[in-house]
């Protein structure tokens, strides 16, 4: 464990908090500072794990601090001194579970002493600064209370607290303390001490506390009553086992007070009122030492697991794509499949009716792949908008995945080896609020190792599975014909939509507008080529990145341009679907038809294209005197490619 700072009254101008800091506990106050029930609680916990602990008092907290261990699981205990203005930066932002010693969402910080000052019912619930804290506790991986009333009140408040991760801890203690119980208990065994009839009564100037009523009852009882104030821990538990009892009677809910704990294990009669919130509850409504004991023995490995469980989990990761005649189209299917086997819990392939081989080769597979599986879906290929089908296969796969996180990837896509880890990584620390991110794409042009500067680096890939995540058109995008089928205004028909309203959903990127600058610039300026390529190097080393291989071998694009796109696109974009008439006009490759285009002139101008160019964007015809820049990076090819291109390569182009 680690002490951040000196004195929590003179706040440090420079926060230190080592490097292998695991959690980071924030509280008002630590033990250091004065003795609480939570700050005992929260230093019984801290000595009783071995991670490394950093403590930070709720004022040390800045946006800065958060920022740099926004890795780092944190701990809020009671944060009435923090700046409110970060609660929603930590809530979007930070993973954290949230300790409740009382109720952070009265101004009060109790409903009782809200009416006592204002004469008027608490109804912070419902203000600003209620919503902000209720939002705060929404978002927390896990929740904390001290009682099970306790608990049962936030939720009256705010009844959807009661389907996030709860757990009722009670207060906690060190193993002093059951080290000190079992010689104080040996002791009143052997009458060694010996109880005399005093009933104790805490001594507070705090109106929560009670101890005016706690002197009157005893008064009109006839009761021999001490009031005690200002003694050491050890010597509060001394009196309680000399004492025959404790009247204990709080104005207001007190979650768990430690004293009336610790005077019923040291054999106390009590005396006490509703407002003592675990006084029900089974493992303390008992004559049973035994049961109070385990339990509260039990509490801070009750804690701690519970905070491993979220730290040490690895969410399951689904992978889909869809295949259809992919040994036709030569496209690199096995190995985007097996890089996805490497490292996703589940892969879902949608095949759309595949002739050529493919559907009996999967098949095949699965049967040694226990975690592949497998959904022949065949559609109308022949229909007018059978270019639309495309989303939807996407978005049949995509429904059949069973994860917490999907990974979308198209059949001429491998994921490298090298971001196996970086990909279970970024899952485990994924953005929260965040559905959708946008990850790296290596776009390479031919076999000799350029990669494309005239197109974005990206693509949207990883994915909470959430139900209304959706492949598609989007709603700016959807039109119908006249008769009534679906197409589209600019979209490819595969965008990630919501299948309620067609909305795009929101992402994250790592591609800024100021980078897409740089890359537009880099095409016809070499030093932005050059500033660019040294950008796309370090985000692949940070990020895990795809490789496409699209345009590959150009030779086997050019012809798709021929043989396919010209159909799909007039199925996917066109009103009418009216098939692209064959003129010089429409081939952006040749100054001629394409029925007038020889299969060695489609040679021929691959070759060049290979050679002499770094990408083209078919929209316009070819124009050689624009040369295209491309760059290189620092990577192979991914490892389960490595029979594809050296067949590939034997073939020839």
């Amino acid at each position: 464990m680690k002490h951040i700072d000196t004195n929590a009254f003179n706040i440090p101008t420079k926060v230190l908090i080592p490097d292998n800091t695991d959690i980071i506990i924030v509280n008002d106050f630590f033990i250091e500072d004065l003795v609480g029930g939570a700050e005992l609680t929260t230093e019984a916990l801290i000595q009783s794990t071995n991670l490394n602990i950093a403590k930070l008092r709720s004022k040390q907290v800045t946006v800065e601090l958060l920022q740099q261990f926004q890795q780092l699981h944190w701990v809020f205990a009671n944060t009435a001194n923090i700046d409110l203005n970060l609660l929603p930066t930590i809530a979007n932002n930070i993973k954290y579970s949230v300790i409740n010693f009382d109720y952070r969402f009265c101004k009060y910080r109790l409903k009782e002493l809200h009416f006592e000052s204002e004469k008027k019912k608490c109804d912070c619930a419902n203000d600003f600064f209620g919503k902000l804290i209720s939002t705060f506790m929404y978002q927390a991986e896990s929740l904390w209370f001290m009682s099970e009333a306790q608990a049962n009140i936030w939720f009256n408040e705010f009844p959807f607290l009661r389907d996030r991760n709860v757990t009722v801890l009670s207060s906690v203690f060190d193993e002093n303390f059951f080290r000190r119980v079992m010689v104080l208990k040996a002791k009143l065994n052997s009458d060694e001490i010996t109880k005399n009839n005093k009933y104790l009564v805490l001594g507070s100037t705090s109106w929560i506390k009670g101890t005016d009523d706690a002197i009157e009852y005893c008064e009109k009882n006839d009761l021999e009553f001490e009031v005690i104030a200002g003694l050491s821990y050890e010597k509060m538990l001394d009196k309680l086992a000399k004492s025959k009892g404790l009247v204990y009677l709080p104005r207001g809910g007190d979650t768990c007070p430690r004293l009336v704990i610790e005077a019923k294990l040291l054999g106390c009669d009590l005396i006490l009122n509703n407002n003592v919130q675990h006084k029900d509850e089974e493992w303390f409504d008992t004559d049973d030492e035994q049961i109070i004991t385990s339990y509260l023995y039990m509490a801070r490995d009750r804690f701690w697991n519970g905070i491993k469980h979220i730290t040490e989990y690895n969410p399951i990761i689904s992978g889909y794509t869809t295949t259809r005649n992919c040994i036709e189209q030569n496209y690199p299917w096995k190995a985007c499949i097996t890089s996805l086997l490497d490292f996703c819990d589940e892969v879902i392939v949608v095949d759309g009716g595949s002739t050529d081989g493919t559907w009996e080769e999967l098949q095949k597979l699965a049967k040694v792949e226990d975690k592949l599986l497998i959904k022949q879906f065949i559609r109308d290929w022949d229909h007018k908008r059978f270019a639309v089908f495309d989303g939807l296969q996407k978005a049949l796969a995509r429904s059949l995945c069973t994860g917490d996180f999907c990974w979308q990837s198209d059949v001429d896509e491998v994921v490298h080896e090298d971001s196996y880890n970086k990909i279970k990584q970024l899952v485990r620390d994924f953005p929260k609020n965040i559905a959708l991110m946008v990850l790296p794409v290596i776009e390479y042009w031919g076999k000799r190792g350029k990669v494309r500067v005239d197109v974005h680096p990206w693509k949207w890939r990883l994915s909470r599975n959430l139900p209304h995540i959706t492949h598609g058109i989007p709603i700016q995008h959807r039109r119908f014909d006249d008769d009534g089928d679906v197409y589209s205004l600019g979209s490819d028909g595969c965008d990630y939509i919501r299948s309620d309203t067609f909305e795009p959903i929101n992402h994250a990127t790592f591609y800024t507008p100021d980078v897409d600058q740089v890359r537009r610039e880099a095409i016809t300026d070499t030093k932005q080529l050059e500033v660019y390529e040294n950008w796309l190097n370090s985000a692949i080393q940070v990020l895990p990145a795809i490789h496409h291989y699209s345009w590959f071998d150009v030779k086997r694009k050019i012809y798709t341009y021929k043989n396919y796109w010209s159909k799909h696109w007039s199925s996917l974009f066109s009103r009418d679907c009216k098939q692209i008439i064959d003129t010089t006009e429409n081939n952006k490759f040749f100054d001629k038809p394409w029925s007038d285009v020889k299969d060695d002139e489609i040679c021929d101008l691959s070759k060049r294209l290979e050679h002499t160019m770094g990408g083209w964007i078919f929209h316009e015809k070819i124009d050689f005197s624009k040369q295209t820049p491309s760059i290189k990076l620092n990577i192979t090819h991914p490892s389960v490619l490595k029979d594809w291109i050296i067949k590939y390569n034997k073939e020839g182009s």
